[in-house]
């Protein structure tokens, strides 16, 4: 496993903090984040093409969109990996 930090919340306080890593070997990408909440879950379920609940295996999480530079980052990591 060649796991990679790519990013973290700009606004972290080290307590709560948001962070993206990149997977090399297995290609895809690690993020720490927020738990959605109820009402969010719900409607996530609700407009899912799986329509059913999440399974025990996965979960939502809400990603802050000042996140976005670096899940845009870690993509890239992803797709060139010569380029990082």
């Amino acid at each position: 496993m060649q796991i990679q930090f790519v990013g973290i919340d700009p606004s972290t306080d080290r307590n709560e903090c948001p962070t993206v890593w990149v997977d090399k070997e297995e290609q895809r990408l690690l993020i720490q984040s927020y738990n959605a909440d109820e009402a969010s879950k719900a409607q996530c379920e609700a407009t899912s093409p799986a329509y059913g609940p999440v399974p025990p295996t996965e979960t939502i999480i809400s990603i802050p969109a000042r996140m976005v530079p670096a899940i845009r980052k870690a993509i890239d990591a992803l797709e060139n990996p010569g380029l990082h």
